[in-house]
């Protein structure tokens, strides 16, 4: 019971704490708008049928470049930190890359997609894809090797050891990858509408902001973290639930 009764102590504190801020007139109310204020212009938004479309278009954004993103990250994280040859060849690459801003490849990724949904997925999945490389290339260096031995000594082999003992081995550094991408991915949801979107929740705080409302800008704001929250702590369930015998650690 405490899990939740903590969390919700300290939003409500805080959000008291913004209403009599926002009302004593130090900014001008248009400014900084109480959370009243920015509920009432949610409720608009729900209403108008805006916010389910933003929200619908925004969310199959991050799941699909999520999707692409952490998959090629596991595997191709997996097979560079245990198979030598392949580690050789691809990490120099990979490391070339992941210094570069994902945010810096919009404008590039947009010359070769068009303003389009491929756009917008290819630049999450791009985003996601090298932190969850990092943390799997990390987990599978970090199975023992007398696993291995173990293993091939009951007659496992190939694609095998992979599968059965080094990605269960290096599952916890995955799914601390996967939990970076998540945040990863909306933000860069909220950067690729920026560029050429006609719905998402990136797009309604730049429509916002052209038409000087900032208690829908707050709102989405607090809409897009939240969908991120909830996408944690999703992410931590399902693994809860196929991987029960993972020792998450505790939030």
């Amino acid at each position: 019971m405490s899990r939740f009764l903590h969390p919700a102590i300290s939003i409500i504190v805080f959000l008291i704490a913004w209403e009599v801020l926002a009302r004593q007139g130090f900014v001008h109310i248009s400014l900084f708008p109480p959370p009243t204020t920015v509920l009432f212009a949610i409720n608009e938004m729900m209403l108008s049928g805006e916010l389910v479309r933003d929200f619908q278009a925004s969310v199959g954004r991050v799941i699909l470049g999520f999707v692409f993103g952490g998959i090629a990250g596991v595997v191709f994280g997996l097979l560079t930190g245990r198979v030598q040859a392949i580690n050789n060849y691809l990490t120099p690459l990979v490391q070339i890359f992941r210094p570069l801003p994902p945010v810096a490849i919009i404008p590039l990724v947009i010359v070769w997609f068009g303003i389009g949904e491929l756009s917008k997925v290819f630049s999450i999945a791009f985003a996601v894809f090298f932190p969850v490389w990092i943390n799997s290339h990390i987990g599978a260096k970090e199975v023992p090797q007398v696993f291995i031995w173990g293993a091939r000594t009951l007659g496992i082999k190939g694609w095998h050891i992979i599968s059965k003992v080094i990605f269960p081995g290096a599952l916890p550094f995955i799914i601390a990858g996967l939990r970076s991408g998540v945040a990863i991915a909306f933000v860069m949801v909220f950067v690729s509408e920026l560029a050429g979107a006609s719905s998402g929740i990136g797009y309604q705080i730049s429509v916002s902001h052209l038409a000087y409302r900032i208690d829908r800008m707050i709102g989405a704001l607090f809409i897009l973290g939240f969908m991120g929250a909830v996408s944690d702590f999703l992410l931590i369930k399902l693994t809860q639930i196929f991987f029960p015998w993972l020792k998450l650690i505790k939030k």
